[in-house]
């Protein structure tokens, strides 16, 4: 998965920001395609985190692996692999 945690990211983003800010406006190039990727990771990653809490919901009422699956559209081995150690259930 990913190699660096959400806080290391978020820092690399934070940076990333004061340098854009900091720059001169006669040296200032657009760095709007940059910060679309910013945004769109930092999204990836809150509904990651809102998928791996449905998963959790979902386990402790009881649901099997073979139904997320299905509700995931993946096989159950990957739903399985994917969320089971991120789940006490």
């Amino acid at each position: 998965m990913n190699k660096h945690t959400d806080e290391e990211i978020n820092d690399a983003a934070a940076r990333f920001e004061q340098w854009a800010d900091a720059l001169e406006p006669a040296k200032l190039e657009d760095v709007s395609d940059l910060r679309e990727i910013a945004t769109a990771a930092n999204a990836m990653r809150a509904e990651e985190a809102r998928l791996r809490e449905a998963v959790q919901i979902a386990r402790g009422h009881g649901h099997s692996w073979n139904r997320i699956a299905v509700a995931l559209g993946v096989s159950r081995q990957a739903a399985r692999q994917r969320y089971a150690e991120k789940t006490t259930a």
